[in-house]
């Protein structure tokens, strides 16, 4: 038996996505402060970059707010040149929130009752 089941990030974190120019920013926060550890050296820089790496971010950048639960990526060059000169249909990046949502994050089964969603 393992002490620790692969869920998506939506099972612990909820998310908001907001965009200048060429830029996406996107939150996520904690559902339980119990969770927290496992977001933080989880939902790094570098597996937010690996997750998005068909959108070829130019840089990503992870700003934490421990007190809330919460951190907050900002993604350079991943909305096609931005809302003005983007030609995909979600030029805004709205829909990218749903993307991190998605990664795959390995949590202790101990944690397992603060998930999020159907077990």
């Amino acid at each position: 038996m393992t002490d620790t089941i692969t869920v998506p990030l939506y099972r612990l974190a909820h998310s908001r996505t907001g965009d200048k120019g060429n830029r996406s920013n996107i939150s996520v926060i904690a559902w339980h402060p119990a969770l927290w550890d496992v977001l933080m050296a989880q939902v790094t820089e570098a597996a937010v970059a690996h997750h998005f790496a068909q959108r070829q971010p130019g840089r990503v950048v992870r700003y934490v707010l421990p007190q809330l639960q919460a951190m907050n990526f900002v993604l350079d060059d991943v909305l096609d040149g931005g809302v003005n000169d983007a030609l995909n249909l979600d030029s805004h990046g709205k829909a990218l929130s749903y993307l991190l949502l998605d990664l795959p994050v390995q949590v202790p089964q101990a944690l397992a009752g603060h998930l999020a969603g159907p077990g």
